[in-house]
């Protein structure tokens, strides 16, 4: 049967090979055995079930947590020729009844279906009269109550097993720390289940964390300088300033849509429809926003808040970039964020050991923030998984932050904290270590009066707001349980105003460096010279899926474009070729793309080993642009120019007569210099140069070396 698996693959789904552990879990459930499958996000979770499905006997039944993931998840699948359906509450009775009935007749292949709907007795009875080839348990890290997307219904789940003991189940999730996954095995009772963990790096996403300073115009600065035309997702933690963010990026010129629990359902619907359909969108959200979103070119996924614990970091974050090019992962965070976890953690209706367990990953969170190390490193190693060498690809790896022996400092800053009496937060004991009064309090307090008043002026407020972050992230402050962001001394804390240890904390940086934030690319890129092509192809794209009203990659991912700017497929069987093609969608849409490629083919004296910067000069005077008129466009000088054109004439892609017109005779008097003078050994052009008395320019020179020597020009 895994031949046919196999076969599925390249001809449904267009995909050539396998990936991570894919062969051997669906092998698994071919067997009829259970799996529990820890995957990340983009590394082809859904084609573990969705395989199996389509060669077992009976219709796939996949519990799935969220309405927009089922619909996604079949527009993309109805794409493919497969026949898939939801059940869920935005059919009418009537369509519920066909699905039904679809259902009896087998004519289905999966069916996703949310676990409250499921869980039905009557559902339960219905399934019993269907043929089942197996249950698929996606987002399964929904059943922990210590999990950070807790869906007290997924703990009903193991129903299934008692209900259908003979059905093989599959239990997937991105992101699972050491509890979570004890936890998925036992409430879903897959004790037997062979567990595959494939490992959670994403090697494309590039980490980068700062202090907020103005965090909104931080976060428009790097958009603008790595994202001005990407779509990606900006989370917040409250709804009020969600919809401010959104508002004040509009207001920049960018498409930026709030999705939040108050907004319209309606609404939520249409924003969250444009993200998917539309190219350049950015959504501004809470976390009520992401899980299952497909959409697989984001190229950047931003927090304007400290998330709740690690869990959630890498299940947000992972969001950016599933085609496997590079993304970001971008966070500024402060004080004000810790307080506000805080508080809303101490006003929930949550047990104490819910309670003391979120506190405790609140921290875990804070500290990865504090880092001085690689962040790829930690992120790893909290899911138990080891990197040897720093990732390289993180802005702790790029740009190392500088520590300093903070000892005497936070010595002052714990003092402070005591003898204003542990009553006051962050901004008001600062104060009072500047020697300023502003708050009215402090006087009428006598808090300038206090041995601590204007200790500390080595460093200016927003220093100090560091230094407080950071002696609460490692335990030697504490806030108060009622959340008013009052700063309490710890047990752990005499151990600084003791001085029997050693603090190193993080420099603030003094200007942020800019420097490369992404990951090295995974595919090839566009060129500009294939820039028409590939913007020709994503344009068709967009005009079949508003057509459809579906959402451009259910057409073709990105990289199926570029692989197609790439090899410019002449017919049916070379674009089936291309991965992400697959059999169904090169019948349904081949004609159309390649007709395209046809009338923006690129010549193929491009395709060629010369560089970038070189065809890209090529290219424009193959458009019959004159040297002088590409060196106006690109901002070049002429020489520069005609230096690049040298070039091509040495690899036999041009004539050096196209390039430069000179008479015969004074040709030949330069091609009999360039023998005399051994250039074709020597390589050297500046004696040919003075040889001339510099009658012709070094440009037109290299044209003619290059031309009887078929010397390459670096």
């Amino acid at each position: 049967m895994i031949h046919q698996a196999k076969h599925l693959l390249q001809q449904t789904f267009g995909y050539h090979n396998f990936r991570f552990n894919q062969k051997a879990i669906i092998e698994t459930l071919l067997n009829g055995q259970d799996a529990f499958v820890l995957m990340p996000t983009g590394g082809g979770k859904s084609l573990c079930y969705q395989i199996p499905a389509l060669v077992r006997s009976g219709v796939g039944i996949v519990v799935s947590p969220l309405i927009a993931l089922m619909q996604d998840q079949v527009s993309a699948l109805t794409q493919l020729g497969i026949k898939a359906a939801f059940l869920n509450s935005t059919l009418s009775y009537q369509d519920s009844i066909q699905i039904q009935q679809q259902l009896r007749n087998q004519s289905l292949d999966l069916l996703y279906i949310a676990p409250e709907r499921l869980l039905k007795p009557s559902t339960l009875e219905f399934l019993k009269q269907c043929e089942i080839a197996l249950f698929a348990i996606d987002e399964a890290h929904c059943v922990s109550q210590w999990g950070h997307d807790f869906r007290p219904e997924y703990q009903q789940l193991y129903l299934l097993h008692q209900h259908f003991p003979h059905i093989p189940r599959i239990a997937l999730t991105a992101t699972a720390d050491q509890r979570t996954r004890q936890e998925i095995i036992q409430q879903l009772d897959l004790s037997q289940a062979t567990e595959y963990t494939n490992s959670f790096d994403r090697p494309n996403i590039f980490y980068q964390i700062s202090e907020a300073q103005n965090a909104r115009q931080q976060l428009w600065r790097f958009l603008q300088e790595n994202h001005a035309q990407d779509a990606g997702i900006i989370y917040c933690l409250s709804r009020k300033k969600v919809e401010a963010t959104a508002e004040w990026f509009s207001q920049q010129g960018r498409v930026a849509l709030p999705y939040h629990a108050q907004i319209p359902a309606q609404q939520r619907m249409q924003n969250q429809q444009r993200f998917l359909q539309e190219e350049g969108v950015i959504i501004v959200a809470t976390v009520a926003f992401g899980m299952g979103i497909d959409k697989p070119n984001v190229r950047f996924v931003a927090h304007l808040n400290l998330p709740k614990n690690i869990e959630s970091y890498y299940q947000e974050t992972g969001r950016a970039g599933r085609d496997g090019e590079p993304a970001n992962a971008w966070m500024a965070y402060g004080l004000q964020d810790i307080v506000m976890l805080r508080k809303m953690m101490m006003d929930s209706e949550a047990h104490a050991q819910y309670k003391r367990v979120s506190q405790s990953k609140l921290e875990a969170m804070l500290g990865f923030c504090e880092l001085v190390s690689c962040r790829r490193q930690a992120l790893l190693a909290y899911f138990d998984e080891t990197l040897e060498q720093p990732c390289g690809h993180c802005d702790n790896c790029l740009n190392p932050p500088k520590t300093w022996d903070a000892l005497v400092s936070a010595q002052k800053a714990l003092s402070c904290v005591y003898r204003t009496g542990q009553r006051f937060g962050a901004g008001y004991v600062i104060e009072v270590l500047l020697g300023q009064d502003k708050d009215p309090r402090i006087k009428k307090n006598k808090h300038h009066q206090v041995s601590t008043w204007n200790i500390g002026q080595e460093h200016n407020a927003t220093a100090w707001r560091s230094i407080y972050r950071q002696l609460l992230s490692q335990g030697f402050l504490a806030t108060d349980q009622e959340g008013f962001g009052i700063l309490l001394l710890t047990e752990k804390s005499r151990l600084i105003l003791r001085g029997e240890i050693d603090l190193q904390l993080r420099e603030l940086p003094k200007k942020a460096k800019k420097s490369s934030t992404v990951a090295a690319r995974n595919t090839q890129q566009v060129y500009s010279w294939q820039d028409d092509l590939y913007q020709a192809l994503r344009q068709l794209r967009m005009t079949l899926a508003k057509q459809q009203q579906i959402p451009p990659y259910h057409i073709f991912q990105d990289a199926t474009l570029i692989e197609m700017v790439h090899s410019q497929p002449k017919d049916q069987s070379q674009l089936q070729a291309i991965s992400g093609v697959g059999e169904k969608k090169g019948q349904q849409y081949g004609s159309a793309f390649l007709d395209c490629i046809q009338q923006h083919r690129i010549s193929d004296q491009l395709n060629n080993t010369l560089s970038e910067t070189v065809n890209t000069t090529f290219a424009a005077f193959l458009k019959n642009q004159s040297p002088k008129q590409i060196a106006y466009q690109r901002q070049l000088k002429i020489n520069t120019i005609l230096g690049h054109l040298a070039n091509a004439i040495a690899a036999d892609l041009l004539d050096v007569k196209e390039v430069i017109s000179l008479p015969k005779v004074e040709y030949n008097e330069i091609v009999a210099m360039i023998k005399k003078l051994d250039t074709c050994k020597t390589k050297a052009i500046k004696p040919l140069f003075d040889a001339f008395k510099e009658a012709y320019d070094y440009g037109t020179l290299k044209c003619i070396v290059a031309s009887e020597c078929h010397l390459v020009f670096r």
